[in-house]
């Protein structure tokens, strides 16, 4: 069913340069955050704490440090 939504012209430009670097259109971006919102498919945070448990004490820290990138935002990829 289409929907329609009216979103500010920076956030809609946020959202195409994300799309793009996800190698998605616009539509399946959204789609994907939508269905991440409402709990449908598992976060990246998610699905590390799901996979920690597999772990030893020290590996679940190796990968802690090893992806706190993710939780980064360097505004110079949203220009």
């Amino acid at each position: 069913m289409p929907l329609s939504l009216r979103i500010p012209s920076k956030k809609e430009e946020m959202i195409k340069k994300a799309a793009v670097k996800a190698g998605k259109t616009k539509s399946a971006y959204i789609i994907d955050a939508v269905d991440e919102k409402l709990g449908l498919v598992k976060n990246r945070e998610d699905v590390i704490r799901e996979l920690a448990g597999w772990l030893s004490k020290d590996e679940a820290e190796e990968l802690r440090k090893a992806t706190e990138v993710f939780s980064q935002i360097n505004d110079g990829d949203w220009v």
